[in-house]
């Protein structure tokens, strides 16, 4: 299971050079190491940044890609990269987009952990746009499940969307997580940010066929448990 990638949509803009560095040519390393040791399956952690700005619910057709940064044409790049080791070694291989995944011991970076961490800490919060733009908060458990599900069935080569299918708010998500953090956020409004997309969305149904899985996890129960956990580390 390759999960590790150097993230973020905006540092990948700042310093382009080492996130191909690392998340193509890591990939590279690790599917040629697949390749030597005949590794019996590869799962590619991929994710949602590869649809860019495309039409919602995002399925997985091949001709879905529209990266708008760095970050998310590297994540196209090892798809591919994905594809082409699969077809000339034959190692049964899975990418598995995955929307926004929050949760205990969540990326720091990202706003369902940031945006707590500010609020305890009574700090402000940067807060992009007007609190419309949408995200597909999935679960790090449900995730987990996911990636189960793809190691345990008999694939050849699969893309396949991890998502709870259910966009919620960035205003929404603030709100929220004010409400299991008992304290209200001080804001400091900025503009959009370059390589930003206003919303991801997944379509699922592929998921549920093919894996059988489906998303458990609401958003008012992950930010309880992810505030909990934090509380309590």
């Amino acid at each position: 299971m390759h999960v590790a990638a150097r993230a973020g949509v905006r540092p990948s803009i700042a310093d382009p050079f080492i996130y191909t560095k690392t998340n193509v040519q890591g990939t590279i390393n690790l599917l040629e190491l697949a390749r030597s040791f005949r590794v019996g399956k590869f799962i590619f952690a991929s994710s949602s940044s590869v649809y860019g700005l495309g039409k919602v619910p995002f399925n997985e057709d091949k001709n879905a890609y529209d990266p708008i940064s760095p970050y998310a044409a590297t994540k196209v790049s090892g798809e591919l990269l994905c594809k082409a080791y699969h077809h000339l070694y034959g190692i049964p291989t899975v990418c598995l987009r995955l929307f926004t995944v929050y949760g205990p011991r969540g990326r720091p970076d990202m706003a369902p952990y940031k945006f707590m961490k500010l609020i305890l800490d009574g700090n402000q919060i940067p807060f992009y746009g007007e609190g419309g733009s949408k995200r597909d908060y999935t679960y790090v458990a449900d995730i987990v499940s996911g990636f189960v599900a793809a190691l345990e069935k008999d694939l050849k080569f699969e893309i396949i969307n991890l998502g709870n299918s259910h966009p919620i708010k960035l205003g929404t998500l603030l709100n929220t997580i004010e409400k299991y953090t008992g304290k209200k956020a001080r804001i400091r409004h900025l503009g959009e940010q370059p390589g930003d997309v206003p919303i991801t969305y997944a379509d699922i149904s592929k998921a549920r066929k093919i894996l059988g899985w489906k998303p458990r996890t609401s958003l008012e129960e992950g930010i309880k448990a992810m505030v909990g956990w934090y509380l309590l580390k």
